[in-house]
């Protein structure tokens, strides 16, 4: 009877690490509820982009990062917010050359990215030259401590990676998608698209650092990722699917707050996380066509919750916050795009041959 169970019990776990779409799942789960528990239970400052981040890249159907790969990626975080420092520490006490210097970075970056360049990279020198600024205006010191903190969690965001790929690994060797080379030479179009990209965000980065704006920094953050691919139809899309995943993690923000509010322990906690993950994972790796707001709504749930966890918040007033600052966002950018459309990066008229 006793072999007759383990035999069972050998074949259903057998069968489980066969299947690659619940090895994905399992990982998923694992690798967030571990980080928020390691995140919340130690505190280190910025731990919570540490489980965000987490979610983020194991919802990607990937294969486990290469060596190489995976220090890269954290030499990048590291290159990215020493630019930021370097923008944040020098060039923000002259305002006309900090200007000139960020409208040229910009250009660069998206110019860098539209020729094959590391989305991570973008990513990170992004977040790290739109944010540090509004930080180092108000205390240069705390923009020192908030790159610290990133880079640690980003970094260790690598090593929860690499220890969830190695308890649930994938079944078979499957290898990271080829992607178009970094192509060093001129490209008119890669530059024509990139200086549409820095038209619409550096006029509301300029504003929102120069004044100090930092109610609505998700505006400029939001804007400058909406517009990576500066095609009015882009935009529309990537904000419409960002206020929906905010919905969609909105709603399940809401039930799973009230739940540990209702029982406030730690324990408890991590059970309910562990069962959203899961819930969410199925969701995310079923390949159906709401797999995508799933993915961006489980990380919508994670920062909400996190933000109401805080002293003196205000569950429906964070909520209610980010989807209009989403709307801002994605007003803003249609309404930009329109503009350049019209008046200067006109559609080429096709000629009939007729």
């Amino acid at each position: 009877m006793k072999a007759h169970s383990a035999d069972i019990g050998a074949d259903l776990s057998k069968g489980i690490y066969s299947d690659v779409g619940v090895m994905r799942v399992l990982r998923f789960a694992f690798g967030v509820t571990l980080s928020c528990g390691l995140a919340y239970g130690i505190k280190w400052p910025l731990a919570f982009l540490m489980p965000v981040f987490t979610a983020m890249i194991l919802a990607m159907p990937l294969p486990k990062p290469s060596v190489k790969a995976s220090i890269n990626n954290m030499m990048s975080t590291l290159k990215a917010f020493a630019l930021g420092l370097v923008f944040s520490l020098f060039f923000l006490q002259y305002p006309i050359v900090y200007l000139i210097v960020l409208a040229l970075v910009l250009f660069h970056l998206y110019y860098y990215l539209n020729r094959g360049g590391s989305f991570w990279f973008t990513l990170m020198s992004m977040i790290a030259i739109l944010v540090l600024p509004m930080i180092a205006n108000s205390n240069e010191g705390l923009a020192i401590g908030f790159s610290a903190g990133f880079v640690y969690s980003s970094w260790l965001t690598i090593v929860m990676i690499w220890l969830a790929h190695f308890v649930f690994p994938d079944p078979n060797f499957t290898q990271f998608p080829i992607k178009p080379k970094y192509s060093q030479a001129y490209s008119k179009l890669a530059a024509t698209t990139a200086l549409k990209s820095t038209l619409v965000v550096f006029p509301i980065a300029a504003i929102f650092i120069s004044y100090g704006l930092s109610d609505y920094l998700l505006v400029m953050v939001f804007s400058a990722l909406f517009i990576l691919k500066p095609d009015l139809a882009e935009g529309k899309l990537a904000g419409q699917n960002s206020l929906l995943s905010t919905l969609l993690g909105g709603a399940f923000a809401c039930v799973f707050y009230w739940l540990i509010v209702a029982v406030p322990q730690f324990n408890f906690y991590l059970f309910l996380l562990l069962a959203t993950a899961l819930f969410f994972g199925r969701h995310i790796f079923s390949g159906s066509p709401m797999a995508k707001y799933y993915s961006s709504g489980f990380i919508a749930l994670l920062v909400i919750v996190n933000s109401a966890m805080a002293a003196d918040s205000n569950f429906s007033e964070i909520l209610v916050q980010r989807v209009l600052l989403i709307c801002t966002a994605v007003f803003y950018i249609i309404s930009a795009l329109k503009l350049l459309e019209r008046y200067w990066f006109k559609p080429k008229k096709t000629v009939d041959p007729t």
